[in-house]
């Protein structure tokens, strides 16, 4: 049986046990988001934005209890978990907001393909599938949730078995809002049950942020039951630094680039690539700030790094960094594993990496940053483009032209130039590579799940016989 249950990573302690759903369970969950999707496509869009902004009411309303909620199952500092609520309800407004607009048909040139009218209207398609991760329990799933919701979707979650309650909160949420019952339901299984979910015929898409392999498993599933999936998954985002840019706000932001979320972020920064002209003064501003950081207790408002969410976690960072010191990296902060209850693991800065290091080519997650040199902007665009990823990326410059080419020629879903990447309603979000494909967020996050229909309306006989030869 899957282990689905709130451990507390500050402690190690289990706190809360859950039974996977049963196969009869699980049939029955199903059937309600397909029953509550013949209902929800019928409503107007106006009365669903008005469930939608009744969730966001409640968000705000509860935002101190969900945020406990969170920071107990994953370890994420108590204001991160603030802020993480706030967001949700932010979106959730932008997509009551935005829904009309979005959803609205799309005027063609009728002339031009012999009609009197054309034109593109956007559908809902059915219940989705969203498997998500527990590193941003709420958001990750609303910014799927909401425009899902919105378009007339209905939402099958199955969450990281690590945050239940997180994801049992917010099927609570949409069902107090005042969406039907089964528009959004929660389904307490493990990922052995993702298969048999996606091949139901009622399924007709699924969403996943994850790794690349739970990636390449739900789209080869999909891709047999002919289904459609957004995959968000694995970053190793760049952070270039240039001559001309503030090397002190560079290295300021770079330092919550790197150990926002406690480090387990797919677009936090991760391997920061600084030209030799400023490298020696970023390093060492960049090493003491991360050596600042105040790591603790998740709920203390002065803490800036909580414990990793898993055990594993942890081991696996610590593996990656003893890894590339005993290969000959220099750590240059943190490092060691310290001793005590929880997992936690320090601000941790490596440079003098070489390909043979798995920290060259693998993701870190954790608050572990790899320190680059380069001698160029062409040098600096090979090593920023040398991975597998290529989901989210930073530069810093304040010469316009190398702005325009950064933005060209980053070769990943999001560039952030003199700022820190993050991800926005109003933007859409996304990777390209092994990061993924599709889009979530903006107008084109809401239509991944829309059937985009095409409308040709002629008139008599003529315009009748003139679309005879289709295609």
């Amino acid at each position: 049986m899957p282990h689905i249950a709130t451990t507390n990573p500050t402690t190690g302690q289990v706190l809360k046990t859950y039974e996977a759903m049963s196969t009869e369970q699980l049939d029955a969950a199903i059937e309600r988001a397909d029953l509550a999707y013949r209902q929800l496509r019928e409503t107007t869009v106006d009365k669903r934005a008005r469930w939608m902004n009744a969730a966001a009411d409640l968000l705000d309303a509860e935002r101190d209890e969900i945020a406990r909620i969170m920071t107990t199952e994953m370890g994420k500092t108590f204001v991160a978990a603030q802020a993480e609520v706030t967001k949700c309800a932010t979106a959730a407004r932008f997509y009551a907001d935005r829904a009309p607009g979005f959803l609205a048909d799309q005027p063609a040139d009728a002339a031009a393909v012999k009609a009197t009218r054309a034109f593109i209207r956007y559908q809902p398609i059915g219940v989705v599938l969203a498997v998500m991760p527990w590193n941003f329990p709420l958001w990750q799933v609303m910014r799927f949730a909401a425009p899902a919701l919105m378009a007339g979707n209905t939402g099958l979650l199955k969450h990281a078995s690590n945050v239940p309650q997180t994801a049992l909160l917010l099927e609570d949420v949409f069902r107090r809002a005042g969406f039907p019952e089964g528009a959004f339901t929660t389904v307490l299984v493990g990922s052995d049950a993702v298969e048999r979910i996606l091949a139901d015929p009622r399924v007709r898409a699924a969403t996943l942020t994850g790794s690349e392999a739970a990636g390449r498993s739900i789209a080869q599933i999909a891709g047999r039951e002919l289904k459609k999936t957004v995959l968000e998954l694995g970053g190793s985002d760049p952070f270039v630094v240039m001559p001309s840019a503030d090397v002190d706000r560079a290295a300021e932001v770079a330092t919550t680039a790197r150990c926002q979320n406690n480090g387990q972020s797919c677009i936090a920064a991760k391997r920061f690539i600084v030209h030799t002209d400023v490298f020696d003064a970023f390093a060492e501003k960049f090493a003491a700030n991360m050596a600042a950081l105040r790591v603790g207790d998740p709920m203390d408002p002065d803490t800036d790094v909580g414990p990793l969410a898993s055990e594993r976690g942890r081991d696996e960072v610590h593996a990656q960094v003893r890894d590339a010191a005993d290969q000959g990296a220099t750590v240059l902060c943190g490092g060691e594993l310290p001793t005590g209850d929880g997992w936690y693991y320090p601000p941790t800065v490596v440079t003098d990496l070489t390909p043979e290091m798995r920290m060259w080519s693998e993701e870190v997650f954790g608050p572990v940053a790899g320190l680059y040199r380069v001698s160029s902007y062409s040098e600096a665009i090979e090593v920023a483009n040398g991975t597998s990823f290529g989901l989210g990326s930073n530069a810093w410059t304040r010469d316009t032209a190398e702005q325009e080419r950064f933005a060209t020629d980053l070769d990943a879903g999001n560039v952030f130039i003199n700022g820190m990447t993050t991800s926005y309603p109003e933007l859409p979000f996304g990777g390209v590579k092994n990061s993924g494909y599709g889009r979530e967020l903006s107008e084109l996050g809401m239509r991944e799940f829309c059937n985009t229909k095409t409308v040709w309306v002629g008139e008599g006989a003529a315009s009748a016989g003139a679309g005879a030869h289709a295609e």
